[in-house]
């Protein structure tokens, strides 16, 4: 895969040396304005019309009869980012294969979810079920990762959608492995639920680096305490950047330099060392291996900046290590994908729950037939199947379905912007402490 590095590290003259122009959206826009991986733009544009149908799934199914007035789910337009004048009704209206849309005695129009919709739901839940213990591990070793190994319960919320953890995550979930977590208040803290470690795992405190050197080595993976690690990590860069590689030597003091594990208690670190820093890259890519995805909104890290001892400068890190990591600014919030789990805009190792999601925006954008909303009066019983499948023949209902611009428009767009990478920008960042 052909990347470019997305940002120049040199601080504008122009900005107060007071501010954080390293996490400003205006300086990260800038600064990878021609400088994108195209493939994983496409990814984050791909997943953002996913997450938002997806959101409108679950408020959907979370309905007693599975059905809402389409006014009622205006207060949702903040959480899918959905701003007026768009409508809801449009948005859902280009994915017939889901949604299935009534008008009742009084002209108001409902939607609810397609029979197939409703099966795939289901299977999620299945599969969500089957990934449980995975994702109890990986809530357990960011416990293990954290300086005092608890975290709070709204924090890991974040990461919900991104470990394949469960809608009642809050509420019953965190119960259900009394003897790897529970939860607890803190002192001093009455408003917050935490989640403490309960038992320390010897042979979950080894990195997903560790596990992919030694399979690759067809070497047993050592289970001792965690400490100093040497291992370089994978990076993935444009061709032209080799030069730098073979002339720089910068990022082959990076690689061989060593650091702790991000098992290991970092308190003894000083913030701002090369060790602190590589240790924090070290921790980053231990997260992202844990997504589903293999990528976050660079929001979730930051939450955990202080409980695992990363930057405040956090995205400065990202943006420099842009071998390792790529950051992608579309939209309001920043995505971070872990580039080794890429080649080109598709994931190396896909699990059932990305198998799934594909599967349903598969269905997303379909271009089907004109469809009728269905008055209640013909409906006999809301529960019963065929209220998901039948149509009007009311023309004054008729819904027109437009066809859906596809995601694939959007890589003619990004190839405008091609210009190749500043070879003295990588090594200037490099360069950098």
């Amino acid at each position: 895969m052909s990347l470019r590095f997305i940002a120049k590290l040199k601080p504008s003259k122009h900005v107060p040396q007071n501010s954080r122009q390293m996490t400003s959206s205006r300086r990260v826009g800038d600064r990878s304005k021609k400088k994108r991986v195209h493939h994983l733009e496409i990814v984050t544009e791909k997943w953002k019309i996913f997450s938002k149908i997806h959101f409108l799934m679950e408020v959907i199914k979370s309905e007693p009869e599975h059905v809402i007035p389409i006014r009622n789910l205006d207060h949702y337009r903040r959480q899918i980012n959905l701003p007026k004048p768009h409508k809801l009704s449009d948005f859902l209206k280009k994915s017939p294969e889901l949604f299935d849309f009534y008008k009742d005695c009084k002209g108001v129009l409902w939607v609810g979810m397609t029979q197939k919709a409703e099966e795939l739901l289901d299977e999620e839940e299945r599969q969500i079920e089957s990934h449980s213990d995975k994702a109890a591990e990986y809530v357990t070793r960011c416990l293990m990762m954290s300086i005092d190994k608890r975290l709070k319960v709204n924090k890991i919320a974040h990461f919900r959608r991104d470990f394949g953890l469960p809608l009642d995550f809050r509420k019953d979930w965190v119960h259900k492995f009394p003897s790897l977590f529970r939860v607890v208040k803190c002192e001093g803290d009455d408003e917050n639920e935490y989640l403490e470690l309960v038992e320390w795992k010897n042979e979950w405190a080894v990195t997903e680096l560790e596990r992919s050197i030694a399979n690759l080595c067809g070497e047993d993976v050592h289970l001792c305490s965690p400490g100093m690690l040497s291992l370089a990590f994978p990076m993935k860069f444009p061709p032209k950047f080799k030069d730098v590689y073979k002339f720089s030597g910068k990022l082959e003091q990076f690689q061989k330099r060593e650091y702790l594990s991000p098992y290991a208690d970092a308190r003894g670190l000083v913030a701002g060392s090369h060790e602190f820093d590589k240790r924090a890259v070290a921790v980053m890519h231990e997260l992202l291996s844990f997504t589903l995805e293999k990528r976050l909104v660079t929001d979730h890290l930051t939450h955990f900046r202080r409980e695992m001892m990363m930057p405040q400068k956090l995205m400065r890190l990202l943006l420099k290590h842009f071998g390792i990591f790529y950051v992608s600014e579309r939209g309001k919030r920043f995505h971070v994908f872990l580039n080794e789990a890429y080649e080109g805009s598709e994931l190396v190792e896909k699990c059932p729950l990305v198998l799934w999601r594909e599967k349903v925006h598969g269905l997303i954008g379909y271009r089907g037939k004109k469809k009728k909303a269905a008055t209640f009066e013909e409906l006999s019983d809301v529960e019963d199947k065929n209220l998901w499948n039948s149509e009007s023949e009311d023309e004054e209902s008729e819904i027109d379905i437009q066809p859906e611009n596809r995601i694939c428009v959007l890589a003619d767009d990004l190839l405008e912007d091609d210009s190749e990478m500043d070879v003295d920008e990588v090594s200037r960042a490099y360069t950098d402490g």
